[in-house]
């Protein structure tokens, strides 16, 4: 049975207690214990799970389109204030590209981005995998039955981790129209979360963050009539999310650390994200 604990494949927790002892030898200083660390996961498998943004990539419907502006430029002649370096004005909504929704993006009073610890962003990462049922029907939403399958494989999720919901929406990306798989009348059938999983994550597992490869949390069958429960129930719950996450199929479903990271406007409301997993 797998410890509540997350141990990467065991590469960090190997001869533990004289890790932490070491430091110092009668030889002299000893190599510091972190840069240790470092070395064995070094040996794992590092994944990307971002998306490279720029103008005209998917996003939700009610932003603006990205625009870019050329400062400066290595030439002159090229950049609107000078040259001799490179420089980009970028002007984006935060939710752009694989980006992180912190609480306050649904609810106001509650944590914006600069206020999510650094110690959430380094966390276990469990995969639920229902990308062959996406295939099947494309509306699906995650259920309590497809977590209890992953636990009863891999034992229950641990607590504190990042639960991310692999559909294998992502290799639709970047094509707008393939993200949100409109019929006729020009509803979108996009997979989500359903709100029991959800529940079980976040209250029975005490997960820190959520991630999907979609746009938004809820499927396209209920954000077309404006419903976004879902995502306001991981927002309310004082958690933050990762969405338009890339490359899940390249991971295992357990086993793996993931590093979410991102900038820390004051007050902001979302913002892009850098994304990676490291993997036995």
């Amino acid at each position: 049975m797998m410890k509540r604990r997350w141990v990467v494949a065991g590469l960090v927790l190997a001869g533990a207690g004289a890790f932490l002892a070491r430091g110092r030898t009668a030889e002299g200083p000893g190599r510091p214990p972190l840069w240790e660390v470092l070395d064995r996961l070094r040996e794992g498998r590092f994944v990307d799970l971002t998306h490279a943004f720029e103008p005209g990539v998917p996003h939700w419907s009610g932003a603006p389109d990205q625009s870019l502006e050329t400062l400066y430029d290595h030439e002159p002649g090229r950049g609107s204030m000078g040259s001799g370096l490179l420089m980009h004005r970028y002007s984006l909504a935060g939710q752009w590209g694989t980006h992180v929704d912190p609480p306050a993006h649904f609810v106001e009073g509650m944590r914006t981005v600069d206020r999510i610890d650094v110690r959430e962003m380094v966390l276990p990462l469990v995969v639920i995998d229902v990308h062959e049922a996406v295939a099947r029907d494309p509306d699906y939403a995650a259920t309590l039955d497809d977590v209890a399958a992953w636990e009863r494989r891999h034992g229950p999720i641990p607590d504190g981790a990042f639960v991310a919901l692999r559909t294998d929406w992502s290799r639709r990306w970047p094509d707008p129209a393939a993200m949100r798989n409109a019929d006729a009348e020009g509803t979108p059938h996009t997979p989500g979360w359903g709100l029991e999983a959800l529940r079980h994550v976040l209250e029975v597992r005490k997960a820190v963050a959520v991630g999907h490869e979609t746009l938004d949390t809820d499927p396209g069958s209920a954000t077309s009539r404006g419903d976004y429960s879902r995502e306001a129930y991981v927002l309310g719950r004082d958690r933050y999310q990762i969405e338009a996450l890339a490359n899940l199929d390249r991971l295992p479903e357990s086993g793996a650390i993931v590093v979410a990271a991102f900038p820390k406007p004051r007050g902001g409301s979302g913002f892009p994200a850098r994304v990676f997993a490291i993997a036995p």
